[in-house]
């Protein structure tokens, strides 16, 4: 049984970082995507980023430069890291693990403004 633990989230000031780590447990494909998505109140659900095992990373449009992917294959662990935090970066994040027969959701993380 796979499972996806986020962490990171929390009260964060305009203009403050984030940083999300999120790890997975149980047995893998070597081969799989993992990555970031987030629903803002009142949204649809929408994807952050995506990396590959090898490493590749791609990004929502809307979201290039403002957040950066990466990952460590090792301890099966995601990051995402959000320097110059917006009000509009409030949502909640949640983790994606997917291989060739399977796709596996965290049970997410909340990011707040505080300002």
């Amino acid at each position: 049984q796979v499972q996806l633990v986020e962490s990171g989230g929390g009260l964060v000031q305009a203009g403050g970082s984030l940083r999300l780590s999120c790890a997975a447990s149980g047995s893998i494909f070597s081969r799989n995507v993992m990555g970031w998505y987030r629903q803002a109140p009142g949204e649809k659900r929408e994807l952050v980023a995506t990396i590959t095992s090898g490493g590749s990373t791609n990004y929502a449009e809307s979201e290039k430069g403002r957040f950066t992917i990466s990952r460590d294959n090792a301890k099966k662990s995601v990051y995402l890291q959000r320097n110059s935090l917006k009000p509009e970066d409030t949502a909640i994040y949640y983790c994606n693990l997917r291989t060739p027969v399977n796709n596996y959701w965290g049970q997410g993380t909340q990011v707040t403004d505080s300002s």
